[in-house]
């Protein structure tokens, strides 16, 4: 609900994902695509720009970014991780084996981290923290509850901030 940023396409790589079923409700178009053709050279490119794509947002999506995405939006794909980075990041560090980690290694702080996206596994520039505590009680499944607040509560907002900072600057 921005009067300014729209979201004009879902690119999901999960059949029956919720996604979907938000994108189809909303009327947002949306394309599951296949792995092979994600990290073909320029498919998934050629779809972005055919729909005017300036900025990618992803959440949930743990499939690397190919090299020719970056170089098509330099600086304008975010994503966001439920732990502070860079500890708890890298390749196979997503969702509840995050959170175990935290709780494994007696953390007494958990959080989210918004960065930027680049050739490696969670380890673009930080945009934006938030923390949480961790409790001596947490299980992965308690903790994820309290991060995936932080998550609603502030990806939204980030991702304002950024794309009306960058309409703002002079072209």
């Amino acid at each position: 609900n921005h009067n300014s940023i729209k979201i004009a396409l879902i690119v999901c790589n999960k059949p029956g994902a919720g996604v979907l079923k938000i994108a189809e409700k909303e009327q947002i178009p949306a394309i599951l695509v296949e792995k092979t053709a994600f990290f073909s050279e320029n498919s998934c490119k050629t779809v972005l720009k055919a729909h005017n794509i300036d900025f990618i947002v992803l959440a949930g999506f743990l499939w690397k970014i190919p090299a020719a995405l970056l170089h098509a939006y330099p600086h304008q794909i975010i994503n966001i991780h439920p732990a502070l980075l860079p500890a708890y990041g890298g390749k196979g560090m997503y969702g509840d084996r995050v959170h175990q980690a935290v709780l494994d290694n007696s953390e007494v702080e958990s959080g989210i981290t918004i960065h930027y996206v680049d050739d490696e596994y969670d380890h673009g520039a930080t945009i934006f923290q938030a923390r949480c505590p961790v409790f001596q009680n947490d299980t992965a499944a308690s903790l994820a509850e309290r991060i995936h607040k932080l998550e609603h509560q502030h990806y939204a907002p980030v991702i304002a901030r950024l794309l009306e900072n960058e309409s703002a600057k002079p072209a």
